[in-house]
């Protein structure tokens, strides 16, 4: 019996499913415990190596272990501790920081992970407007927050129905009523758009989205569908939310918005800001931002790790990095250079294929034509690549068999062999289509 098979009969009797949360579980044959992981490598407590594009999802943007964030970490826990309760001068500078690379923000509030940073987006927008209704997008995904755990089930709709595809809550234990006041609407559907500002002239407190939808396959939306929801929050009072938990200091410094040059009222961020190190916060117009406060009246945010020495120093180091230095520009090049092998293998072997999103977050959809919508994503062969992954998997190349998550790269990914990727990526294929 293998040292993870041991470990996960053990785990079984003291957590649900074995893990710590439930996207940590692969089956009984499938799920990996790490060992180490440094670089772009994680190693499992097999001895077996990977070469790994999945990063945690997302938030290893210069790779693990990376010296110079670890330093900044030790030295501030040597020096200033991890926790006081009472504010520093790094909780200042580190907004400094984000309000240089990203020029919507005006002021903003810390928090421990993309989760938190939407539940304070959100009643911030709800205290500032006076409003409760709020909108979201089809395969979008805000993290695990009742009132946002409401999906489109794509999984068992019938493409070719007419109809829609129904709306359920990601599991159980989420009150029904938590719906009542959220509505769903497809990504660059137009009439949607309109249709969901007339029925609520003047109701919506805000509009959340990922311009890049971070959990259908870097999905994005068109320019002009951004530009209409945009005017349309700005006419009817209703503030845009974007989050941009995954793609925030991925796909530009200043992020997805600093892509389209079209910017929300508000902001989240998360993951890459701290290189794997827990921190997010959320941001945006000053005049929103200063509805929270401790007055009778103001929104109330709040948390005991909220602003934690070890997030901060963390996310001081990294944006500091990305910032000054081309970290950012090798990140987009590695994912260039891998696009490019990727679809080598994948035109000789007759595969229609179309990449979706920016090189640092790419998406891979076998189909002819890039997906425009979640319910576009459905229509692509995922059982191929499903399959094509847990080849890869199986030959040292860890990331998520969904085609719904992308790979994402960091900077220490310069440094591994293309050549072997890409001789490794023909075979899995080989192998997956035999299998079909």
């Amino acid at each position: 019996m293998s040292r993870q098979s041991e470990l996960l009969q053990e785990a079984m009797h003291h957590m649900p499913q074995g893990v710590a949360e439930n996207y940590r579980y692969w089956g009984p044959e499938r799920t990996v415990f790490i060992q180490s992981a440094k670089a772009c490598t994680l190693v499992d407590v097999d001895g077996k190596t990977y070469v790994d594009f999945r990063l945690g999802y997302g938030p290893v943007i210069l790779g693990y272990g990376d010296e110079r964030v670890d330093q900044a970490v030790i030295a501030q826990i040597q020096s200033g501790g991890t926790l006081t309760g009472f504010a520093t001068e790094l909780d200042t500078l580190v907004v400094q920081q984000i309000k240089a690379m990203c020029p919507q923000i005006e002021k903003m509030r810390f928090a421990n992970s993309g989760t938190e940073a939407v539940m304070g987006a959100v009643r911030t927008a709800r205290g500032f407007t006076g409003r409760q209704r709020m909108a979201t997008v089809e395969g979008g995904f805000h993290g695990l927050y009742d009132e946002l755990m409401w999906k489109s089930d794509i999984e068992n709709w019938d493409a070719h129905s007419g109809h829609a595809p129904a709306v359920i809550p990601f599991g159980a234990g989420i009150p029904a009523k938590t719906h009542d006041l959220v509505d769903i609407i497809g990504l660059n559907d137009f009439a949607a758009l309109e249709d969901l500002f007339q029925r609520h002239d003047h109701q919506l407190a805000c509009v959340v989205l990922e311009p890049i939808i971070g959990n259908a396959g870097s999905i994005a939306a068109s320019q002009a569908w951004l530009q209409r929801l945009r005017d349309l929050c700005t006419a009817q009072g209703t503030l845009l939310i974007i989050d941009e938990v995954k793609s925030g200091f991925r796909v530009a410094k200043g992020g997805a918005q600093a892509l389209y040059g079209i910017y929300g009222d508000l902001t989240t961020y998360a993951k890459a800001m701290g290189n794997g190190y827990p921190v997010a916060a959320f941001g945006g117009r000053a005049d929103v931002m200063d509805v929270v406060g401790a007055n009778a009246g103001a929104v109330v945010h709040g948390g005991t790790y909220t602003a934690n020495l070890v997030g901060l120093s963390a996310a001081h180091c990294t944006l500091n990095i990305l910032s000054s230095t081309d970290a950012l520009a090798t990140v987009h090049h590695v994912g260039d250079k891998v696009r490019e092998l990727l679809g080598r293998v994948f035109t000789h072997a007759g595969i229609e294929h179309r990449f979706a999103g920016p090189a640092s977050m790419l998406g891979i959809h076998f189909t002819p034509t890039v997906p425009q919508t979640y319910r576009d994503w459905r229509k692509t062969n995922s059982n191929l690549y499903r399959a094509f992954c847990w080849q890869l998997i199986d030959r040292g190349v860890m990331l998520e068999p969904d085609s719904r998550e992308p790979w994402f790269f960091c900077e220490a990914h310069q440094h591994m062999d293309f050549a072997w990727l890409e001789d490794v990526a023909s075979q899995a294929m080989a192998a997956a289509l035999n299998s079909q």
